[in-house]
């Protein structure tokens, strides 16, 4: 009996001692303090102050955790809160409120970071991190992970970091790198998933991404890459490329054959889609948009087994689709518009099935009752003169590879009568002539002048485009007398409503195009160089689904007490009005009423918005069910854009059925985006300003 009463103590004697063996040692805890204090204690890693034991056993969060294997530190991962980026560019300085302060010092931050030898997953992610990335991270040689994004890391992406041969992802997106992508990435044997977004790295294509064999991911959108895109037919395991927003400007290259997602708009492609695209047998997502791709689409894209989502929109693309043209079974978003197709468009893209959501606008198509499409001789025209430029650039080349043999004979001409003027210098002059006279031929007949005309009216232009076509930048500073003139003195013909954003005119420009002017009363202690930083912001976007932003005007009212400024925002004028008037009235009321109630989340008001669009299209057939779906999509890649496009990304964006505007081909743009950011800037301003004359008044009073 007393061996049985001995053996628990025993077997938690055991236990402790196991425990003890494998505790974390002392100097490998001091260098997760350092860090801290590094990071100037950020609030992820606030248990740290309060915890007394191991720091391997202490409780993960959604925003920190540690992982330990024996006595060693093997993964460690912070997210901060340091999320939304500034406004303008980013010099390498301290910015209060989004960089570390002045005294971090980021080579010693590495220094101590580089002490923790057996890592091997490292993600430090939105905790305002910057200065130029030492190349001594190569020191955590174990590393196989390493998420760096969100920070404030500029200049070169160091080449020591090649020698992380273990590693198998790197991300380093949302950053200021802006060198050249390092050109010996391929010494990284061992990478999956490489991410790059969201920086400024110019230069070319590195060719040596094409040999990292085993590489799944590459995403290296929203860059200042230009140049050719090489062969990428030997990244045999690649699933994900995305490329979007680069200065790409060859043809299409030979494509890995697992590719799932392939993202490549807003480049410069040129050339055919190739037919080597049909072996993509596991493609499912395909975005070519905003290219200068030619040709008719093949049948094939149409047909591919797993294609969802096929965007060819804003190219060049030309002729006549098939009429025998199958679709895929899973194809269910196709985007031809604004190209230069015509004749009838195949049964499968019709759309009046409403399977899939087709947009067609914007082309030479023959389709009954549609108003969005113009006639086929525009855009016949335009291909014959596309041709015809072709012809005048393969005859200007003709011409300069002509003029080079001709000079270069000229020159060996030039070296045989040196070498026989000792001879015959009166038949060295006469021979000398005749080169001279064909030189003067040809350098006459070398400057070949080239058409300046564009083939615009093939092509659907909208109202943002007309006012640039007209002279009137992306975006400028407008005089009050304008904005007068424009409104005729801001009269009530010209009101069109008002709400929560302020008022709103529509104007005409000297040049006849429509604005709209929104009115906004802004407190007098709103910095003009606050409202600088969010009208910069507010120029700098760009996407086919939000609405044209083409300049502002400020002005100090005396009319209102206390003094106010007044923010004029100017933009491009939709004929059709908003969304909602074109939604009958009663079952969509009771829907916002909902909305209000249940107070919804964001995916909780796009299934009301759905539920609703689907009751109110058996009231009043003013929309059909796949016009709104198509709506629907516009503005969720309006969205998607400010959310993930942009940086600093924005997530308030007044998301109301009265705020999607319709332009006159019925194409959906989101308006006010940016201006409840100005507006919950400026009540804080009030109210801070109210309870300052509180205070004040007690004060008094006292």
């Amino acid at each position: 009996m007393e061996q049985l009463k001995v053996l628990p103590l025993l077997f938690l004697s055991w236990v402790m001692f196991l425990q003890s063996t494998h505790q974390l040692p002392n100097s490998q805890t001091q260098v997760l303090y350092q860090l801290r204090k590094h990071l100037e204690f950020p609030k992820a890693l606030e248990s740290w102050g309060n915890y007394y034991g191991d720091l391997c056993q202490i409780p993960a969060t959604a925003h920190m955790s540690i992982t330990c294997q024996g006595n060693s530190i093997t993964e460690l991962k912070v997210m901060g809160d340091k999320l939304f980026k500034p406004f303008g560019m980013f010099d390498g300085s301290s910015l209060p409120n989004h960089t570390l302060s002045e005294a971090f010092i980021i080579d010693s931050f590495v220094t101590t970071l580089t002490r923790l030898t057996s890592l091997r997953v490292l993600s430090l992610v939105s905790l305002g991190i910057y200065g130029e990335f030492p190349g001594k991270i190569h020191r955590l040689n174990s590393l196989e992970y390493l998420d760096l994004s969100s920070n404030f890391l500029f200049g070169s992406v160091p080449p020591d970091i090649s020698r992380l041969v273990m590693l198998q992802s790197l991300m380093l997106d949302g950053n200021y790198f802006n060198g050249s992508v390092p050109d010996t990435l391929d010494s990284l044997t061992n990478l999956t998933v490489l991410s790059l977004k969201n920086n400024r790295f110019k230069g070319p294509f590195p060719s040596s991404i094409c040999r990292i064999g085993r590489l799944t991911n590459l995403a290296l959108s929203h860059n200042e890459i230009s140049g050719k895109l090489p062969d990428l037919s030997k990244l045999s395991h690649l699933h994900m490329l995305d490329l979007r927003e680069n200065h790409l400007d060859s043809e299409l290259p030979v494509m890995p054959i697992r590719l799932v997602t392939v993202l490549l708009s807003k480049n410069s492609f040129s050339g055919e889609i190739p037919r080597r695209f049909g072996g993509l047998s596991q493609l499912q997502h395909l975005d070519l948009s905003f290219n200068h791709l030619t040709g008719t689409p093949s049948r094939f894209l149409f047909s591919l087994p797993n294609i969802s989502y096929l965007d060819l929109a804003s190219n060049k693309l030309s002729g006549k689709l098939p009429l025998n043209l199958t679709c895929g079974g899973k194809l269910g978003f196709v985007d031809l518009s604004n190209n230069r197709l015509i004749g009838t468009p195949p049964r499968c893209l019709a759309g009046a099935s409403g399977e899939r959501v087709v947009k067609l606008g914007g082309n030479c198509l023959s389709i009954i009752g549609s108003h969005d499409q113009h006639q086929e001789f525009l855009c016949e025209e335009a291909e014959t003169e596309g041709k015809q430029f072709q012809g005048r650039k393969v005859g200007i080349l003709i011409a300069v590879i002509g003029g080079a043999v001709l000079v270069l004979v000229f020159f060996v001409l030039v070296i045989l009568l040196l070498l026989c003027t000792n001879r015959c210098s009166s038949c060295c002059s006469r021979e000398k002539s005749v080169p001279q006279t064909r030189l003067k031929v040809v350098t006459d007949n070398s400057h070949t002048s080239l058409s300046s005309e564009v083939l615009a009216s093939a092509r659907l232009i909208s109202q943002t485009a007309k006012l640039g076509a007209q002279g009137v930048p992306s975006c400028r500073s407008f005089s009050f007398e304008d904005l007068k003139e424009a409104t005729d003195d801001f009269d009530s013909s010209r009101f069109l409503g008002e709400g929560s954003l302020g008022k709103l005119y529509r104007g005409t420009l000297e040049n006849g195009s429509s604005i709209a002017i929104r009115c906004l009363v802004l407190s007098r202690k709103f910095s003009s160089q606050s409202i600088r930083g969010h009208l910069d912001w507010m120029a700098k976007l760009n996407h086919p689904h939000l609405l044209g932003f083409l300049g502002h005007c400020t002005q100090t009212s005396g009319e209102h007490d206390p003094v106010a400024t007044i923010l004029y925002l100017v933009y491009e004028y939709m004929p059709n009005g908003s969304y909602r008037t074109h939604l009958s009235g009663q079952s969509f009321g009771i829907c916002s009423k909902l909305n209000v109630i249940l107070n919804l989340s964001v995916l909780g008001k796009s299934l009301l918005l759905e539920y609703c669009l689907f009751v109110e299209s058996f009231s009043e057939k003013i929309l059909t069910w796949p016009d709104r779906l198509a709506i629907l999509i516009e503005i969720a890649k309006a969205v998607h854009f400010l959310h993930t496009g942009v940086m600093p990304g924005s997530f308030n964006n007044q998301l109301k059925t009265n705020n999607i505007l319709l332009d006159e081909h019925k194409i959906a743009k989101l308006s006010d985006y940016g201006v409840s950011a100005i507006i919950e800037e400026n009540e804080k301003l009030e109210t801070k300003s109210e309870t300052h004359k509180s205070k004040y008044a007690s004060f008094v009073l006292v």
